[in-house]
C-alpha cells in the first residue's frame, strides 16, 4: 500500500444481493470485504480505515470517536439512523448515502402488501391449502375480508422519491392520494393535508419518511385512536421504526 492508497472497508457485504456486482473504485486503494460485523467488532476493522461502508451495522459516537483517520462513512441504503452524525461532524468525516434509492422496489413492495392484505391473500391460500374450497361445496366461500383499492384513499407520510412513486401508482390505480404534512404543522401549503386529517380520513396509510429525532415515536396511541376508519398502516422501512411499539399496533 502506497502512502496515497486509501484504505476501504465494506462492513456488511451480505446485506447487498450477490448478484450485484461492487464497481471498482476509480483511485488507489486497499479493499477489506466482511459479509457481516458484529457490535464488537466494529472497532477493530475501522479504527484504521479512511473509508468505510455500511449498510446495515451500526457505528456510534464512541466507536467513531476513537477512529485514527477517517474521512468518509458511506451508506449502502437511504436512511442514516445508524450513524451518529453529531459524531461525524465533530470529527469533520463526510456521511453520504444512496439517493433515490430503490425508487421503484420500495413503492411496488408497497403496494404487494397492501393488495396482500386489502384482499387478504394469505389468508385466502392457507385456507384453500387446508381445504376448505373443497369443503364449501360452491365453488366461494367468504371467511375474510376483500376489498377493492378503486374509491379508497391513500394516507402518505413523506414527499421524497419514494412517496411521489407510491402515490403515481395510486393514482393509476384509482386511490385518492392525501400527502401529509408534518406532525403538528399547518402552514405546508395546499398540496399538503394536515397530519391529523390524513390520520382521520385514510384508508390505508403509508410510511416512506426518514427516522429522525422528529419522526421517532410518530404514531403512538394518540394517533391511533384518531385512525377513524381502522386503516391499513404499511411501514416498508424494516428496522427503521417511526411508530411506537406496542400492543395497540394494528
Amino acid at each position: 500500500m502506497t502512502s496515497s492508497s486509501l484504505h476501504v472497508v465494506f462492513l456488511d457485504r451480505s446485506t447487498i444481493p450477490p448478484t450485484t456486482r461492487l464497481k471498482e473504485l476509480p483511485f488507489s486503494h486497499t479493499l477489506d470485504v466482511y459479509d457481516s460485523t458484529t457490535a464488537n467488532q466494529v472497532l477493530e476493522r475501522i479504527r484504521d480505515a479512511d473509508i468505510v461502508i455500511t449498510n446495515k451495522v451500526k457505528l456510534p459516537g464512541d466507536v467513531i470517536a476513537q477512529t485514527r483517520k477517517l474521512k468518509l462513512i458511506a451508506i449502502a441504503a437511504t436512511g442514516a439512523d445508524n450513524i451518529d452524525l453529531v459524531a461525524c461532524n465533530q470529527k469533520r468525516i463526510a456521511v453520504c448515502n444512496v439517493r433515490n434509492y430503490a425508487v421503484h422496489t420500495v413503492p411496488e413492495h408497497t403496494f404487494a402488501l397492501i393488495f396482500a392484505l386489502r384482499r387478504s391473500l394469505t389468508a385466502y391460500r392457507s385456507a384453500v391449502q387446508s381445504g376448505r374450497w373443497q369443503e364449501s361445496g360452491q365453488f366461494c366461500f367468504f371467511d375474510y375480508p376483500i376489498k377493492d383499492l378503486a374509491g379508497s384513499t391513500l394516507g402518505i407520510i413523506g414527499d421524497g422519491a419514494l412517496g411521489k412513486a407510491t402515490a403515481d401508482i395510486a393514482r393509476a390505480l384509482g386511490l385518492k392520494v392525501l400527502f401529509s404534512s408534518f406532525k403538528g404543522r399547518d402552514d405546508m401549503g395546499m398540496l399538503y393535508t394536515p397530519f391529523d386529517k390524513v390520520l382521520e380520513e385514510s384508508d390505508i396509510i403509508t410510511l416512506h419518511c426518514p427516522l429522525t429525532d422528529d419522526t421517532r415515536n410518530l404514531i403512538d396511541d394518540v394517533e391511533f385512536a384518531r385512525m377513524k376508519r381502522r386503516p391499513l398502516l404499511i411501514n416498508s422501512r424494516v428496522g427503521d421504526w417511526s411508530m411506537k411499539r406496542h400492543s395497540s399496533a394494528r
